[in-house]
């Protein structure tokens, strides 16, 4: 942890010193009281992650991330499109892997679900192998540029007219156009390889990152700040991380004990390798960082990596009492950070405890309406009132 004062990042798109805090719905399994066990009580069925989901839009979130996985759960966009007509004021941060869409199409379904959800749609850019192949990385990285250079023309444009090295396409963009202006929904990405890092860099508007050390979350802010200025851009951040909050610290340390309480080390590993990820620069990063770590698993106070025994992606939680969780979040803020996707196990009582006890403290906006996304009146498009 930097002593005293943290650095500041001097180049961030959003400059106001606020954060879009959000939540997390587990789409894919894996909600529980205690990490290695099944609990059929908090499946991810419809049911489940729905509940999620209008919880967190009650408690006044402000975006949900709806992660994509094959495996058990839902699936995304299906999953949106069912939940959007329910909610009432937050975001839906849906999870798109490119290159599992005809790209023309992906951007009918995402302009779709914008216009079924007044505008309230962000993405999360995905760049993984698809399911059952093995990809070059390269290969990755150019599809997920092209796809995001079709979504964003398709979206701006009066043509998608890109002749790239994988997709050739000449179209009428007009059956695809966004609810949201000024560049349709923002894009969030994740990734600490150079490709990818370079990917959300000239693309994207949202670098989330993993737990780390403030030097490590600095170092990669810095990096991805200075990438986006060479192609005169900049971006803002994020952190997508666990959180254990209670009125004492003593008993958020309690509950991340009980957490992994019935775990052992054989079924942590099962559990990380069924995911497509569990190889990947930033889960190797999770499961190092975990190795410098104290006997409880703890590095930097109460930033607690735990949770990284048994899940595959973000492996780490903010553990302690409101004021301690409020601190290193401040600094966070200091730094430059202005996105938060929280979860805690399970997930809608932490979602309580976090709203109760540390949500009402934190600047709460949404970056679209800040970048002025949203219109102020329903937007005449094809998917609206337009003529064809």
């Amino acid at each position: 942890m930097f002593k005293g004062d943290v650095p500041r990042l001097s180049t961030i798109r959003t400059h106001q010193r606020v954060s879009e805090v959000g939540w997390f719905a587990d789409l894919c399994g894996g909600d529980t009281d205690r990490l290695g066990k099944l609990d059929p009580s908090r499946c991810s069925n419809y049911e489940h992650c729905r509940d999620i989901v209008l919880t967190a839009d009650s408690l006044g979130y402000k975006n949900i991330l709806l992660p994509t996985s094959y495996m058990l759960g839902q699936e995304v966009l299906p999953f949106a499109a069912a939940i959007a007509s329910q909610i009432q004021q937050i975001s839906l941060l849906t999870a798109i892997r490119t290159g599992e869409i005809h790209p023309p199409m992906l951007a009918r379904h995402l302009s779709t679900l914008d216009h079924l959800l007044h505008g309230r749609l962000t993405v999360n850019i995905i760049n993984s192998e698809l399911p059952g192949l093995v990809e070059d990385a390269e290969y990755r990285y150019q599809r997920c540029k092209e796809v995001i250079q079709i979504l964003q023309q398709a979206w701006t444009q009066e043509k998608i007219n890109l002749q790239g090295e994988i997709y050739d396409f000449s179209l009428p963009s007009y059956p695809v156009k966004p609810y949201q202006q000024h560049g349709g929904p923002l894009l969030y990405f994740g990734g600490i390889s150079p490709g990818s890092r370079d990917v959300c860099a000239q693309y994207c508007d949202v670098f989330l990152m993993w737990p780390d050390t403030e030097e490590g979350l600095f170092e990669s802010m810095q990096d991805l700040s200075n990438r986006a200025a060479a192609y005169g851009r900049s971006i803002d951040f994020g952190l997508r991380i666990h959180v254990i909050v209670r009125e004492t610290e003593e008993e958020a340390r309690f509950w991340a004990k009980t957490l992994i309480s019935e775990l052992d080390a054989a079924r942590g590993v099962q559990l990380k390798s069924r995911t497509q990820d569990s190889r990947s620069v930033g889960v190797l990063k999770q499961d190092a960082l975990r190795t410098v770590a104290d006997e409880d698993d703890y590095i930097e106070g109460n930033l607690w990596m735990g949770i990284g025994r048994a899940r595959s992606g973000c492996g780490g939680a903010l553990v302690g009492n409101p004021s301690q969780i409020l601190e290193r979040l401040h600094r966070y803020l200091d730094m430059g950070i202005r996105a938060f996707i929280f979860s805690g196990y399970p997930l809608i009582e932490e979602s309580h405890y976090f709203a109760k006890l540390v949500l009402p403290h934190l600047p709460n906006v949404r970056l679209a309406e800040l970048q002025e996304r949203l219109p102020t009146v329903q937007p005449v498009t094809p998917l609206t009132t337009g003529e064809l």
